[in-house]
């Protein structure tokens, strides 16, 4: 015997990891939509363009890999600030 009591479905165990994840998407979203601030209209444009790619990234792992939806926020946030800090010392992006 398994366990399980005839005829009681089994409740799948669910990951708190994917929700965390996203709700860092979720707040990612305000610093590259505010790099407006910093950055050229083709810059902003291509940082909507990449948060979109993490997010992406983040709905494909949420049941592939559920323990690593939480670092993609914190890679998001590392990409907008090396393209933010790249594009002010190489691209005379200013304020």
């Amino acid at each position: 015997m398994s366990g399980q009591r005839h005829g009681q479905p089994v409740r799948p165990v669910v990951s708190p990891w994917p929700f965390v994840g996203m709700v860092g998407m979720a707040a990612t979203f305000f610093p590259y939509a505010a790099s407006g601030l910093v950055a050229p209209a083709y810059g902003v444009v291509g940082l909507m363009v990449i948060w979109v790619a993490f997010l992406v990234v983040a709905c494909r792992w949420w049941t592939r890999r559920p323990r690593l939806v939480p670092v993609v926020p914190l890679v998001a946030i590392a990409v907008l600030f090396a393209v933010v800090w790249f594009g002010g010392a190489f691209l005379e992006w200013t304020p």
